[in-house]
């Protein structure tokens, strides 16, 4: 580690002398630049571990030269120092690929532990050793590189499917994981956003450390600051001793906030400064303390929304979701349905010590027709009711529990929950079927993005690819025709050179 070749990218000799003083301390190797062309300059002679960049540079922006490294497909870990207070660089230069961010003034004990990172990241990387899984970490691992491997594809493992929709979930995780951008998942409940977080964990260069999980819509109000920020001895009226919060339990590891949209305003307030300072003031305590974490959050509201509605804090909204990974429901991945009951009807024989129960045809049908409302953890409990009440038989949905359901609810709802007529096809694979309703796609999401792609590249064409024009036919604005065309991953190379004024 200590053989490691950093470059330091500052127009400001004081500060970029201030942090090549700070890296020889620890025994690596420094290479210093005051601008891009003299960063190329370097980057073109060898290869470093780490690039530490300014944000603002004389011929350019250190983002340039992140997509540059990005583009080339070099090893690189990039690290972006932004002005203090600027969230919006911050969000941008990690969605452009950076490792992590600093904000000026540096402090110098996270620049250490940042850079660090960022090494440890790298060197594992080019071992091909995503993460030891979260059991594993608990103590030091005697494994080797295959275990560490094998705990990471397990993970990801765990999110059953082969849906386009769930494949692009693991896609997505395993493209994120090693970056220290913070993540927001976005599901209905019951669909797995802890297993999201989970894989999350395992597959990052944090994996050796722990994973600590919050139910933020569990803790009372009055509880909230020091269970997540700690709180000193005497700090108030029970506090005998000591004791850590969340982000000191989840040093050196991910602090996962499921729920955080339930959060009050003013703990929002105060989390949004621990995630910018890196930094947390115990109850009770005069000091701040220095903290190491990734953030990992989840919610099942529409944060968005709730941001317009003045329910949740625009900044911290934008410094969760520098990332999203959406979820999706079970009800657009009935495809699924085969190896999701294959993997939960093992898990359960597991518990109970009996042999996995055979899941009929007609009780696969069966289930393809129930409302599914809670996802995969309502399936989860109709199945374990149908092993608890087959007596040896063969699995049939627990009707009473349904009737009982259906009388709970409005009659207006009533019309919603009955089932309506469904064809389904029997495969042989694994003795199960993959039921279908006819005309309906099972990835609704990836139906709908081709109609959107197909309208979006028309449009292009009859415009001679001019997106001001083509926006301006659509009645959308250019800032989100660009969004969309990176989003459906549109070549545009093909087109003629566009001249939109604004771009």
């Amino acid at each position: 580690m200590n053989n490691a070749q950093i470059l330091v990218v500052d127009d400001e000799p004081d500060l970029r002398t201030l942090y090549e003083l700070t890296l020889l301390r620890e025994g690596f190797r420094v290479a210093a630049a005051g601008s891009l062309q003299e960063a190329w300059a370097h980057l073109k002679d060898r290869t470093f571990d780490v690039v530490i960049t300014d944000m603002r540079l004389p011929d350019g922006l250190g983002l340039e030269l992140l997509q540059k490294i990005k583009a080339d497909q070099r090893t690189e870990r990039c690290v972006v120092i932004t002005a203090y207070g600027s969230a919006e660089n911050a969000v941008e230069s990690l969605k452009a690929g950076a490792f992590d961010y600093l904000t000026k003034p540096v402090d110098l004990k996270q620049f250490r532990t940042v850079i660090a990172s960022a090494i440890l990241d790298t060197s594992q990387s080019s071992k091909d050793a995503p993460a030891y899984a979260p059991e594993a970490t608990r103590k030091p691992s005697t494994g080797g590189g295959r275990g560490i491997l094998a705990a990471g594809e397990a993970s990801l493992t765990r999110l059953v499917g082969e849906s386009a929709s769930i494949s692009s979930v693991r896609e997505r995780i395993a493209k994120v994981a090693k970056s220290m951008a913070p993540v927001l998942v976005r599901g209905e409940s019951g669909t797995g956003k802890e297993l999201v977080a989970n894989a999350l964990h395992t597959n990052s260069h944090r994996a050796s450390g722990p994973l600590i999980a919050v139910n933020c819509s569990a803790i009372p109000e009055n509880l909230l600051e020091s269970e997540f920020f700690g709180a000193k001895k005497g700090a108030f009226t029970g506090a005998n001793q000591d004791r850590i919060g969340f982000f000191q339990a989840a040093s050196g590891g991910t602090l996962f906030l499921d729920e955080i949209g339930d959060l009050p305003m003013a703990m929002q307030s105060k989390l949004l400064r621990a995630i910018q300072e890196r930094s947390v003031r115990p109850v009770g305590a005069t000091q701040e303390e220095p903290v190491n974490v990734r953030i990992v959050s989840a919610t099942h509201r529409d944060l968005a929304s709730d941001v317009q509605t003045g329910r949740f804090r625009q900044d911290l909204y934008y410094r969760l979701n520098v990332i999203e990974i959406l979820i999706p429901p079970l009800r657009e991945r009935l495809g699924d349905l085969p190896l999701l009951c294959e993997a939960l009807l093992k898990r359960i024989a597991q518990e109970a010590g009996i042999a996995v129960p055979v899941l009929s045809a007609r009780m696969l049908e069966q289930l393809a027709l129930e409302p599914l409302r809670g996802n995969v953890r309502e399936l989860e409990n109709l199945l374990h009711r149908a092993v608890a009440l087959s007596e040896g038989k063969e699995l049939e949905v627990d009707r009473a529990h349904e009737n009982a359901h259906a009388a709970a609810l409005p009659d207006d709802d009533l019309e919603t929950t009955r089932p309506s007529p469904f064809v389904s096809s029997v495969s042989k694979r694994q003795d199960l079927i993959y039921p279908m309703l006819q005309g309906i796609p099972n990835d609704l999401q990836n139906h709908l993005d081709q109609h959107e792609r197909e309208i979006l590249v028309k449009t292009l064409q009859e415009t001679g690819f001019n997106r001001t024009a083509a926006a301006a036919l659509l009645g959308i604005s250019l800032r989100q025709i660009r969004y969309r065309i990176a989003r459906l991953n549109i070549d545009l190379a093909a087109g003629p050179e566009t001249h939109d004024e604004s771009l």
